[in-house]
């Protein structure tokens, strides 16, 4: 069973007054002279006047008779009455009524022509009191107006910009800084304030700023119009975001923390430079105390050797081969030790500018084959090939001959020293337009690159642990650098890495300024040998590692005059292999040892077990004889610490009581 539904008649005209009675616009209608024929209940409340007391007047005359400012306003000046006279509706028109205590109501209105027959018989008119949203637009534009006096004062320069990045407002310290006017810094064009190498680091994290909607601070540089300079600025964004968390704005800032900047940075700088000075100190305090105790080890090794000769050689006790032996030793030796003694007298000279040349005419040729003459037997000795390559010409020129030989000789000693066995050092003579070239090239271990720059430093050696393989003060070549500047030339380094040699070119004026007498070095005092004391090793076996051969020799030769049963080794991994398979009653070991040191091999005995001879009683014997060398040798583990040169009865009695110890076998 269907239903149908009908809609009950109503007229249009109770309609349209029924929507007019319950609207909140004010409706009018009029005839054609503008008398009000209708006025709903909204027109009442709106401008004051009751429906009676409008009907039948003119509604201009009512409520919109004259201008806010007082003038006269004709009807037929009013656009509103202008609809009736050309039959031209007007829409949404903005105008300002009169209420009927005076006072102006702002208004947004529409009106129509009634029209019947063609005729214009009347008007229609609608008006919206928009007095709230005025008031709401003047309490905007004066937070507006507020917000820009506000940022105006601000000591920043402050923006705003779009949700995509797009700048729409700058404040006035903006302008005043950049000399950007608004427009010009509209949209992207604040990026002309910019520094040039910032602005590609600054766009981009504006773009990363923008796609994660993550506020940043960032420093950048900003151009000062009245000057031109380069100022730092800390830049800040944030987004400003409505209730949905989406992004509104962008509001930032710029600050200027040039000042600030400059005086970290002085800060900094001087923070840089104290810790440069204090790294300065500690090192040259470093260089100073290895320096100290290589001179100590390079006077008393071959004192060592020296004094234990010549102890053996006044008992009396030994064949006039070993006699000859021992003085040949004593003298080597002790040419060795007067070469460190001058070393370290022309190294103070040099510091205090004492040296001095004694200049004269002289044959370079000659003065390096002389050098070379003196050098060859310890060429021979170690199996090196000594070659010479220079003209048949002379080479004259004006200098001191003694300090020339001293370099050559040194350059030459270097080079030999630094050289294997089977290996070549070749002297290279030539001359040059005004100068001559020497060049002393190796087949040798060659120069760490970070070494290089520093090679002709006083008391700086590439290696100058206890470990080192060489011997020597490292002041050869401080020496060399300072006699080649005091003749006026210039002496470099090259090699193209360790293992692959070196190579010393020097470079000579044939005639470099002459200068006064060197003062003459005072004399060593002699030391005095002591007379050897006795002891009881009969039948103790001692396993002693020293890696100088004329040492070595003279330490067993002196236990063994007392009974000891000796065996002699030159590096820590025989002493070990010895250590283990032969169980010596005592150690005796040197420190500075080549390869692994006396430190390090005791550190592998006394990881082993006792009945493999981990608790074996450990002796050092060093030429390093500082009183933190003791300490860190006992700390090590050696039971006992002799320092070089060795006096015979120190000696025995340390072992004798070193001996009576348990040995934990």
């Amino acid at each position: 069973m269907s239903h149908s539904f009908r809609a009950p008649s109503v007229d249009e005209t109770q309609l349209v007054q029924l929507l007019a009675n319950h609207a909140v616009d004010a409706f009018y209608m009029m005839d054609a002279e503008g008398r009000v024929t209708y006025a709903n209940p909204a027109a009442e409340q709106m401008f004051g006047w009751s429906r009676q007391e409008m009907l039948g007047r003119v509604l201009h005359e009512l409520i919109h008779h004259h201008h806010p400012d007082g003038t006269p306003f004709p009807m037929d000046t009013c656009p509103l009455g202008q609809v009736m006279s050309e039959g031209r509706p007007v829409r949404d028109h903005e105008d300002v009524f009169i209420h009927r205590e005076g006072s102006f109501i702002p208004v947004y209105c529409s009106n129509a022509p009634i029209l019947a027959e063609g005729r214009i018989v009347g008007a229609a008119l609608v008006v919206r009191d928009i007095s709230a949203r005025k008031r709401t637009e003047e309490a905007r534009s004066e937070q507006v107006r507020q917000f820009q006096l506000l940022t105006d004062t601000l000591p920043h320069l402050a923006w705003i910009s779009r949700p995509d990045g797009t700048c729409e407002y700058t404040n006035r310290p903006w302008y005043e800084y950049t000399g950007l006017s608004r427009e010009e810094s509209l949209g992207y064009g604040w990026t002309r304030a910019m520094h040039p190498e910032d602005l590609p680091r600054i766009l981009e994290q504006w773009q990363r700023t923008r796609e994660t909607g993550v506020g940043h601070e960032v420093e950048l540089r900003l151009r000062r119009a009245r000057d031109g300079a380069w100022r730092w600025f800390i830049a800040r964004a944030q987004a400003a975001r409505a209730a949905d968390g989406s992004v509104l704005q962008w509001i930032g800032s710029c600050t200027d923390i040039d000042d600030q900047r400059r005086a970290g940075q002085e800060r900094l700088e001087l923070l840089r430079r104290v810790q440069a000075a204090h790294a300065a100190a500690e090192e040259a305090n470093r260089l100073k105390d290895d320096f100290l105790a290589t001179v100590s080890h390079e006077l008393r090794t071959p004192l060592t050797a020296m004094l234990g000769w010549l102890q053996l050689l006044r008992t009396g006790r030994l064949s006039e081969e070993k006699r000859a032996r021992a003085l040949e030793t004593v003298e080597r030796n002790a040419r060795s030790q007067a070469q460190v003694i001058e070393d370290l007298l022309d190294i103070s000279r040099i510091i205090t500018g004492k040296l001095r040349l004694e200049p004269g005419p002289l044959d370079l040729k000659d003065i390096v084959e002389a050098a070379l003459e003196s050098t060859r037997p310890l060429a021979d000795t170690k199996g090196v090939v000594l070659e010479l390559e220079t003209g048949a010409e002379s080479l004259p020129m004006w200098g001191d001959a003694g300090r020339l030989q001293q370099v050559v000789w040194n350059l030459l000693s270097n080079a030999i020293k630094f050289t294997p066995r089977g290996g070549r050092v070749t002297v290279q003579l030539r001359p040059l337009e005004g100068s001559a070239e020497l060049r002393v090239t190796d087949t040798g271990m060659g120069i760490a690159p970070a070494f290089l720059p520093h090679i002709f430093e006083r008391f700086r050696q590439q290696d100058s642990s206890s470990r080192r393989a060489h011997g020597g003060l490292g002041l050869g070549l401080a020496i060399v650098h300072h006699l080649v500047e005091l003749h006026g030339g210039h002496v470099s380094a090259h090699s193209p890495g360790e293992g692959l040699g070196a190579s010393f070119v020097l470079h000579l004026p044939r005639r470099p300024r002459p200068a006064p007498q060197a003062p003459l070095p005072a004399p060593v005092d002699a030391v005095a040998a002591v007379p050897p004391a006795s002891s009881q090793l009969a039948g103790l076996r001692l396993l002693l590692v020293e890696d100088q051969e004329d040492t070595r020799e003279m330490i067993r030769l002196l236990l063994e005059s007392h009974g000891a049963q000796l065996r002699a080794v030159a590096s820590a991994a025989e002493a070990f292999h010895c250590l283990r398979e032969w169980r010596p009653d005592l150690l005796v070991s040197d420190i500075g040892l080549p390869g692994e040191n006396g430190y390090e091999l005791l550190q592998r005995i006394r990881a082993l077990p006792t009945e493999e001879g981990g608790r074996t009683p450990a002796i050092a014997l060093t030429a390093y004889a500082r009183a933190e060398d003791r300490e860190r040798a006992l700390l090590a583990g050696f039971d006992m610490h002799v320092p070089k040169p060795i006096e015979e009865a120190e000696l025995l009695a340390v072992l004798t009581a070193a001996a009576e110890r348990p040995q934990g076998r």
